[in-house]
Order: structure tokens, then sequence, then C-alpha cells
């Protein structure tokens, strides 16, 4: 069989390719210095583009405004096909092609679901500044609360510091009892817990009496904390020699309301089923349970509630699930009306007609140790966290009635 004919092409050693290409100026990306890398925070001295070819772009440059572009005045003109540029005199001008100083670079601080309306600036409001709350019916007896749910990221110690703050910016007493090792629910009420901090880790293993570590909070005169250090990440394993482990929060906490009249307890958990939720399932009459509208959460229910029927058969007869609140809810996506209908489902008595939206007041009032009543009153969360807490309130004077 002949053989083909055989292209004679010189080829550059230990590179394979042809010495002699040629390639279009047109193509491929101009040279960007290395200047743009912090366009458009920084003026770019030095030019973006400076090429001569048959478009006639040249000497494009950034000015200091950030994303504005201009063109020096001596280059503004395009270039005709003879290489010469055309005076305003001579001859119509043409208008330079403008090229961003380097390639687009992603906005990470940009909200994907950012529906372009500004927000005024996230400035904390003195706690002086507030809505006006009704007053609130007092229930006939202390009402308390565990705020749990194994899935973490759902809303729990949100919901308990909100909540708590709602009921007493509305006149009643509230005490809330951080159970967390990470003590954010001490963080949102503006107390400080830092390591050594005397609170919960002195009540459940030390025996000490709750009264002598309770703080009251500025956040709303009527409501106290008992802070959370991270040495109560010590506790689970401390609490496992204990005779009645799993009684110690409900003494501490009958001989505090005993001196103390209370209106509301809220006990927030850690997001896991350990000995610290065991407590605060014991001590508690009430379940609160936060569901984010999402398909996880609905998995970390349907265990929880394995584990709440355990406790009431065996420790705490009189625990029962009486509200649940819809956290997280965006009103855009499909999913989130499919998990609210199913929840409502399941637990139509106990559910809230208030759900709590997406906010991003919500997130950022922790950071200046506020509850977002008193960061940003007038926010979509915080009116929604005052319309829960109104509706509990009312359940709640209705078993008085």
């Amino acid at each position: 069989m002949a053989s083909g004919p055989i292209a004679n092409i010189e080829v550059a050693p230990t590179l394979g390719w042809p010495r002699d290409v040629t390639i279009d100026p047109r193509i491929g990306w101009p040279d960007v210095p290395r200047g743009t890398l912090t366009w458009p925070e920084e003026d770019v001295s030095s030019s973006v583009l400076d090429r001569d070819d048959s478009h006639g772009w040249s000497g494009v440059r950034a000015t200091g405004e950030p994303g504005s572009l201009t063109t020096q005045a001596a280059v503004e003109t395009a270039a005709t096909p003879s290489g010469q540029v055309p005076t305003a005199g001579s001859k119509a001008v043409q208008p330079a092609l403008f090229r961003p100083p380097g390639p687009r670079r992603a906005h990470f601080d940009v909200d994907e679901f950012d529906t372009g309306r500004e927000e005024p600036e996230s400035t904390p409001v003195p706690r002086g500044t507030l809505r006006d709350t009704p007053f609130l019916p007092a229930p006939p007896q202390p009402r308390i609360f565990v705020v749990a749910n194994q899935k973490g990221g759902v809303g729990k110690t949100t919901t308990a510091v909100n909540l708590a703050a709602a009921l007493a910016l509305g006149g009643l007493s509230v005490l809330v009892v951080d159970l967390d090792p990470q003590g954010n629910a001490s963080t949102a009420l503006g107390i400080d817990h830092p390591a050594g901090t005397p609170g919960t880790y002195e009540v459940m293993i030390e025996g000490a009496a709750m009264a002598d570590h309770v703080v009251e909070s500025p956040e709303a005169p009527g409501l106290s904390v008992l802070p959370a250090t991270i040495d109560l990440a010590g506790a689970e394993i401390e609490l496992v020699s204990i005779v009645a482990r799993e009684n110690r929060l409900v003494r501490a906490l009958r001989a505090y309301l005993a001196d103390h009249p209370t209106d509301y307890v809220f006990l927030d958990c850690p997001p896991s089923l350990g000995l610290l939720t065991l407590n605060a399932l014991v001590a508690a009459t009430e379940i609160l349970i936060p569901i984010q509208c999402e398909y996880y959460a609905l998995e970390g229910v349907s265990q929880l509630m394995r584990t709440i029927n355990l406790v009431t058969g065996e420790l705490n007869s009189r625990l029962r699930v009486t509200t649940v609140l819809l956290t997280m809810y965006d009103a855009r996506t499909r999913l989130a009306a499919q998990v609210a209908e199913e929840v409502r489902k399941h637990f139509a008595e106990q559910t809230l007609p208030t759900v709590i939206p997406r906010s991003v007041r919500v997130s950022e009032a922790p950071s200046y140790g506020q509850t977002v009543l008193t960061y940003h009153p007038d926010s979509a969360g915080s009116v929604s966290y005052i319309a829960a807490a109104q509706e509990i309130a009312r359940r709640g004077a209705k078993e008085k009635a």
C-alpha cells in the first residue's frame, strides 16, 4: 500500500508545536496588568489595552471611581484602517470601545436572593428605642418551655432569645436557661460569659443554687438569664457518674421558682440528645420545636419525637408538644411551602400561624449582643417574633380561662 504524503514541518525541540505560527491579534484576552486585581477599589494607572488592530481599540484606562471607565483625551478616537487617528475638525470622531480593566470577578458578598431593594444601614438601635409592644396576659402558672431539636441550625437559640425578649417587653417575667456550651443565648441577651463565669455548669455539676448565678439581661426589664460557658462542654461526661443525673436541673429550677415568681422559662438546648437535653426534657412541661423549612429538619423532628415519647413514658409524664414554629421561611421557594404544609398536617393544633422569614437583621443582631427586637425593631424578623410571642401568650391565657 502506498503511503500518503508527508508534510515537512519544523518542530521546536521538546515542545511539539510548529515554530512559525502567527496568531490573529484579535483572539484571546488582552494583557491585564497586575494592578487590576484590586479593581475597582484602587486606580489602575497602566493601560489596559495598548493595541492598534482592525478594531481600533487603544489605551482604555480606568478612573479612580469604582465601576466607571473613561478614556484618555488623546485616545478617545478610534484608529482608521490606514493607522491614522482622525481629528474632530477633519472627520467625524468614532467612539472608542470600552473594555473592563480585567476579568469580572464573583461578588461573594452579594445575596443570591437579593431583590434589588436597598435596606437602611445596619446600625444598632438604642435599647430605649423599641416598638410599642402590647401588654401580654400572664399564664395561671409558670410555663416551662424546652426549645429542642437535635437538628442543628434550625433557629433554636434565636427563637428562644427573641421570644423571651418579646414576652418580657410585654410585661411578663421571663427566665432563659442557657444549656448550650457555646453560650449563644447568653451572647444574644447581652451577657458576658468567658470561661469561669458561674452559671449553668455550677448548677448542674456542683449543685449550686440557681438564684445565686441568674443575672438580669439589658434587653428588657423582667428578663433574666442563667449563662453558660465552655465549661459546660465537660458536663456530659461528669454527669454520667452522678446519681439521678437526669433530675439535676428540675430540682434546681423548682427551688428557684418557689422564691422567684416567673411567668415563662425557656430552656435553650444544644443540638444533640445528650444528658443536657435530657435534663431539660425532664424539667420542662412544654416543648417548643423550631422547624427550619427544609427537608433535613423534618428528619430531625421525627427522631426528636421518638425521644420525647421515651421521656414521657419513663421520666416526665407532664411533658407535651404544645408549640411548633416554622423558621427561615422563604416564600419564594416551593420547598418552603411544601415543608410548611407537611408540618401543619402533622402538627395542626401546635403550629403557630406566624412564620419567621429569612432575615439578615435576625442574623446580625447577636453580633451586637442584642435580640432583633432591640437591634432593628421594624424588621420583618422582629415583627414576626412579636406576633409569635403574642400567640403563645394568648394560648396560655386560654388555658387560664
